[in-house]
């Protein structure tokens, strides 16, 4: 079992506190983000890591030597997207993996449940995101996606929407695919044409949800791995202080 965070964007929503470091090591609880990340892997057997950085790299590499992490760069950070990024680790993935966003906080259990899942291509979601959502913001659509699923299965993902009855659950940015999986996953994202525009993105400043429904509607079914809490994503100055002021945490 391997895994990839992505760690390069800037975090432009989380400045000033991203002026000088990446937006993975803005502290929650005096910790940085990263350091709960690589701490719920390292609980749950996983310590083949590897960090896909960019913005201030260097700051999160030195402040990481003294873990055991293979880093991989995209130094168009500014150009790209999660998708792009994650296929600069692509030599990385030759078995099992979970894929990881670096602004999120999860405990072990969450990881837990997708490291146990035996399907190709699973998604965290979570069932229980708009607890989550009412303490991040007043109108809980402005930032919330489409998620819907059938027969068990995803079916579609992360487009706008005003209506709740389009929002089964949230993904929450972990994703497991198989050693099985992934050189079809590898085959499919080379084939993307750089000149053609997916839901409105090129394949360089693609949304990892707008991969995940080229996946479901061209490749293979995605397995939602249902949570209910237990997580929390650090997008902006008011995600934290609204955390710190209902005192919300993980466990």
């Amino acid at each position: 079992m391997r895994s990839i965070i992505l760690a390069a964007g800037q975090g432009t929503r989380l400045m000033p506190l991203t002026k000088d470091k990446p937006k993975c090591m803005v502290k929650y609880n005096k910790k940085p983000i990263i350091s709960y990340i690589i701490e719920a892997m390292k609980e749950n057997g996983i310590s083949d890591i590897s960090i896909v950085t960019g913005y201030k790299k260097e700051v999160l590499e030195e402040y990481l030597k003294e873990e055991k992490i293979t880093f991989f760069s995209n130094d168009i950070f500014d150009k790209t997207n999660m998708v792009y990024s994650l296929f600069k680790a692509k030599s990385y993935m030759t078995e099992d993996v979970i894929i990881s966003y670096s602004d999120i906080i999860y405990n072990s259990d969450v990881l837990k449940k997708i490291i146990n899942s035996n399907s190709d291509f699973s998604v965290v979601i979570d069932k229980e995101w708009e607890k989550l959502w009412s303490l991040r913001m007043d109108n809980i659509l402005s930032d919330a996606e489409t998620l819907k699923i059938e027969s068990g299965k995803i079916k579609e993902i992360g487009k706008k929407t005003d209506n709740l009855d389009d929002i089964q659950a949230q993904y929450i940015g972990l994703i497991k695919i198989s050693a099985k999986a992934i050189p079809k996953v590898l085959k499919f994202y080379e084939s993307l044409e750089t000149n053609i525009l997916y839901d409105g993105q090129s394949v360089y400043n693609m949304y990892m949800t707008t991969f995940i429904q080229l996946i479901i509607d061209n490749l293979m079914e995605v397995n939602p791995i249902e949570i209910y809490g237990h997580w929390l994503e650090i997008d902006t100055i008011e995600d934290l202080n609204n955390y710190e002021e209902k005192e919300y945490n993980v466990t």
